[in-house]
């Protein structure tokens, strides 16, 4: 048989996460584990003893209701209503299999093949992966990136990044991998060049409240003129730290669910019963139970940042990684990722996750390591680097 490469994987890159877990897997050696994101906190502990309560149920071993059960939907849009001031019922909300489902299936349903859709540089190579697998086009417009500093979105490179055969943006604050946060003025500049050119807006919040040194949260869609076009897609991954349930939801408008629906139907369904009434439970649960964990989170932040002070990091203004380019020291991503681990340190290239922000860069995440490990890291990176210590 003759195999042909579909036009449409032409472009699909890996993410590189996979192959530095297996080498790190199969080494029998211990490493520093900053390569994926993976979580050694533990999710909420009433929504796992639901999840073991829910796996000897029959009801829960259930496809059905095919757009999700409605305990989650109705914790779902609560949740998305509070954060928005938007009001929204369980008739906004499909429940998905994981936040990259959902947002697979809202470009299954609202791009056609050859439109554009503006991310920011960096992002996440699965995102841009999944725009294509939709048929559309990337377009990247660049953070800001100053050595030491925090991202800052380009908004120049923002109104530049908008053509005739633009039809959506595919937004995260704060972003992965790099950490960026969207402040209230590159929201609202979102918000003017959706409106004046009528684009959709597909807000990952798979970590928006996930945020350091007390910034609020701000939800595209409480902006003028952004209800009626913003399309939320959240996950009990990052922010409920459950993330082997794979549970995600859409919040939408009511006039754009048949569509998201009927692409859910016929992509993955939903996912497994027995994890959707824990993912509501730590939904329902989660402003009690997210400040302690997102200080840890900022905590392990200032170690990495503090390890790594003088070197060319940007500071994530929330999130689990950051980045270094590496690219200042004459290598890529995938030279560092190397040298790293001769030194036990696992660590992603970020090739294929940008263009001006791409492979010269590293990524450490600190979601999955504590900070009493993570301390001397900066040495060990300086060894990489054939730096002085």
């Amino acid at each position: 048989m003759t195999r042909r490469r579909p036009t449409r994987m032409q472009q699909i890159a890996g993410i590189g996460v996979d192959r530095m877990g297996a080498i790190a897997d199969s080494s029998g050696k211990e490493f520093l584990r900053l390569e994926n994101l993976d979580v050694d906190i533990p999710p909420d502990a009433q929504a796992l003893a639901r999840t073991r309560e829910a796996a000897g149920r029959d009801m829960e071993n259930s496809y059905l209701p095919f757009v999700g059960q409605a305990r989650l939907r109705e914790a779902a849009a609560r949740h998305v209503s509070a954060i928005s001031g938007v009001s929204y019922s369980a008739e906004n909300v499909i429940v998905t299999a994981g936040g990259l489902n959902g947002i697979l299936n809202v470009l299954l349903a609202t791009i056609e093949t050859g439109e554009e859709v503006i991310l920011t540089d960096p992002t996440y190579a699965g995102l841009i992966n999944r725009v294509r697998l939709a048929g559309g086009v990337p377009r990247l417009a660049p953070f800001i990136f100053h050595p030491g500093g925090e991202w800052r979105l380009d908004r120049d490179a923002l109104r530049g990044a908008v053509t005739p055969k633009t039809r959506a943006m595919l937004l995260m604050s704060p972003s992965m991998p790099s950490g960026g946060w969207l402040d209230a003025g590159d929201w609202a500049l979102v918000a003017e060049l959706c409106v004046k050119h009528d684009l959709l807006l597909i807000d990952d919040a798979a970590m928006e409240r996930l945020l350091f040194d007390e910034r609020p949260v701000i939800h595209p869609a409480a902006i003028e003129g952004m209800a009626e076009r913003t399309v939320t897609v959240g996950s009990a991954s990052k922010e409920l730290r459950m993330i082997g349930w794979r549970v995600g939801w859409i919040v939408a408008p009511a006039s754009m669910v048949p569509d998201f629906a009927a692409v859910s139907i016929a992509n993955v369904v939903v996912p497994v019963g027995i994890a959707q009434q824990a993912a509501a439970m730590a939904l329902e649960r989660s402003a009690e139970t997210m400040p302690a964990y997102v200080a840890e989170l900022e905590s392990r932040r200032n170690v990495v940042l503090e390890e790594l002070k003088g070197l060319p990091v940007g500071a994530p203004g929330g999130g689990w990684s950051l980045l270094m380019r590496v690219s200042d020291f004459g290598l890529d991503g995938s030279a560092m990722a190397e040298r790293l681990l001769e030194q036990g340190v696992c660590a992603t290239p970020m090739a294929g996750w940008g263009e001006a922000h791409g492979a010269q860069y590293i990524r450490f995440v600190f979601s999955n390591e504590p900070v009493e490990r993570l301390r001397g890291l900066g040495a060990r990176v300086r060894a990489a680097l054939g730096r002085p210590l």
